[in-house]
């Protein structure tokens, strides 16, 4: 490879730029910058050469155009051992450039704030450092370019200790980094865009580009013939498994993951302190508490079973009784937006037990202050994907509830009604829940047919259902998921309704003398 000791730096975040100028002209290597960043250099007593003496050629259209210059893409693009290249560079004056150091203008900061208008975030559209970027990598076989201040004192290493020269194999990782970076720029501003004209048919993008950042490679996928990865989505607001910090414990399989995802989500659906246990990414024991403990024992009472080996969410910060009442069991997750010092300390006396903390203040632990409303979910099926927004909307079921049966649920009922409907709608549909008070009993999940969900949860179930209610996240097709849970002891019921047959529901729960709300609001969840 021919030496090409000169080197374009351009950026808009400058971190890190100064260190990496100074190891480069230490280095022997002529810097070239633009605007801002060259005067940030030479403020720092750092020679730098201003590209527009270079070129021949100011800046113009305020700043538009710096770079899109034949001397300067010319200097990158050309291929070092090409003689006719080479020719053309000379012919020209064009010098070639060994190092492109760019980050593009803040275009996703930019729009993230809610006063930033159309106009602002046009003029926070990068047009020539996108360019220098594509030109360096396409060209990596002789260029190295930067995007990412972390790297900057690897190269500079590199180059100290090799001749002043990148290997082939550090080149082509960083070009990757750079298209990786242009492609989710470009992926935001399109995204901005096309959300920027809200019209009916424009709901979706017709186009839907998305980034992903790899967080880890995984032992293996959900079996161990499978090979699997965790990625964390770019851009996602709010607390979650991605960004949770594990401070004990194996590392996580692809299993864990989506157990404690499904934990996380049912824990935060309640103001009070809750405690969900999740198996093969149902629930198996739901309850809520004043006392956090009290919370985790009544969910895992109701299933003891299945609770064994099981992934426990919670929603508060978790204290050392907890945490001495959860280490009686085996668990494989403990996820919480906190846990307290001592707690910790004792939880870590498992040596396998995983225990991830989201990092939630004290006031931001309940359901109302979670604030989980953006993002779009994705389905993936072979040869494409399904896209919808998150189901949000239980809190909202409660405004609308219908009595329909000729008694109406007394108060206590209706509590236990409104509890059992949230966890309904975390359980793998054909979805029946039966409760007494703020804690599950019996749950009947993923069967094919909703009578058999009502037989499956009263099986489950360990003590008697006289006076408990039961939840549905669907209507009912036939009467025979009433008998059947009239004669376990159901008291009262919650279901969206909607079925053809619902006077024929009605008319079961009434001769049963329960009592029936509807919420008019089916919560399917299929996978």
């Amino acid at each position: 490879m021919v030496k090409r000791e000169k080197a374009l730096i351009s950026v808009s975040d400058k971190t890190g730029i100064l260190a990496l100028a100074q190891g480069l002209h230490d280095l022997g290597v002529e810097v070239y910058s633009t605007g801002g960043t060259a005067q940030a250099i030479r403020s720092a007593k750092i020679p730098v050469t201003d590209v527009a003496s270079y070129t021949g050629s100011p800046e113009i259209l305020d700043g538009r155009v710096k770079t899109l210059h034949p001397k300067i893409h010319g200097g990158i693009l050309g291929k070092a051992d090409d003689p006719q290249h080479l020719a053309e560079m000379e012919q020209h004056g064009i010098s070639p450039f060994g190092l492109v150091v760019v980050n593009l203008y803040p275009f996703e900061k930019t729009v993230s704030q809610p006063e930033c208008s159309i106009n602002e975030a046009i003029e926070n559209i990068d047009i020539g450092g996108v360019a220098l970027l594509r030109s360096a990598g396409k060209n990596h076989a002789f260029v190295t370019v930067l995007v990412d201040p972390n790297d900057y004192r690897g190269v500079v290493d590199e180059l100290r200790n090799d001749g002043c020269q990148v290997s082939a194999e550090t080149r082509r990782r960083l070009a990757v980094k750079a298209f990786q970076h242009t492609a989710h720029y470009d992926s935001v501003i399109t995204n901005y865009l096309d959300r920027d004209m809200p019209t009916e048919e424009n709901k979706f993008a017709t186009f839907l580009p998305v980034h992903f950042e790899k967080l880890s490679t995984l032992r293996y996928g959900e079996n161990m013939h499978q090979q699997g990865a965790f990625y964390r989505e770019m851009g996602a607001a709010g607390p979650s498994i991605t960004t949770a910090t594990q401070h004990h414990g194996k590392a996580m399989s692809f299993n864990n993951v989506l157990d404690a995802n499904a934990a996380m989500e049912l824990a935060f659906e309640f103001d009070e302190p809750a405690a969900a246990i999740i198996k093969h990414v149902n629930p198996c024991g739901v309850a809520v508490d004043r006392r956090l403990v009290d919370a985790f024992v009544s969910a895992r009472d109701t299933d003891p079973l299945s609770s064994f080996g099981g992934v426990v969410g919670l929603n508060r910060y978790v204290d050392l009784e907890t945490a001495r009442e959860m280490t009686s069991n085996f668990l494989e997750v403990i996820v919480a937006p906190g846990f307290h010092d001592d707690a910790l300390a004792h939880l870590k006396q498992k040596r396998d037990l995983r225990l991830l903390d989201l990092g939630l203040e004290k006031s931001e632990t309940t359901a109302s202050t979670y604030g989980w409303n953006l993002g779009m979910d994705m389905k993936r099926v072979k040869g494409g994907l399904l896209i919808q927004g998150f189901d949000l909307a239980v809190d909202e079921d409660f405004k609308n509830l219908k009595v329909v049966s000729k008694r109406a649920p007394t108060d206590d009922e209706l509590s236990s009604l409104r509890f059992a409907w949230k966890v309904t709608k975390h359980v793998r549909s054909n979805a029946i829940v039966y409760a007494k008070g703020n804690k599950t009993i019996g749950i009947g999940a993923g069967q094919m047919s909703r009578v058999d969900s009502v037989q499956l949860a009263a099986k489950k179930a360990l003590r008697s259902l006289k006076g408990a209610i039961m939840a549905s996240d669907a209507f009912f097709p036939f009467r025979d998921g009433i008998d059947e849970a009239a004669n376990a002891g159901i008291t009262a019921v919650i279901q969206p309704g909607g079925s053809i047959r619902d006077d024929e529901v009605i008319q079961s729960v009434d001769e049963h003398g329960m009592a029936m709300v509807l919420t008019g609001v089916r919560h399917f969840r299929h996978a």
